[in-house]
């Protein structure tokens, strides 16, 4: 047994983001193991680099997964949705504290 990081249920709406968006990071991001080449705990992602939604898969049938193509770092690192803020739709997920999902996908 596992425990959610939520009770968020992500999956239960449409995709926060679409492929191309040009996206910003609200927080330092460290490999949690699953980036192969770099150390765990290393920053990978600094708050306020920039990407593209290059993927969008799914976690923990939860949460989407947006797969972020810095391509000034020159890779890809999968991050959530609360990590990131449209620098395409800049009214979208202002308010970092805000969930950018609507209330329904709450379980």
């Amino acid at each position: 047994m596992f425990a959610r990081d939520s009770e968020i249920v992500e999956l239960d709406g449409q995709p926060a983001f679409v492929y191309g968006e040009k996206v910003i990071s609200r927080k330092n991001v460290k490999n949690d193991g699953t980036f192969v080449g770099r150390e765990i705990g290393e920053v990978l992602v600094k708050k306020g680099d920039v990407g593209y939604v290059k993927s969008i898969g799914t976690f923990l049938q939860q949460f989407y997964i947006y797969g972020i193509d810095f391509v000034d770092h020159g890779y890809v690192v999968g991050m959530k949705g609360r990590e990131l803020r449209s620098l395409d739709a800049p009214t979208a997920n202002v308010d970092a504290d805000e969930p950018h999902f609507p209330k329904e996908a709450i379980r």
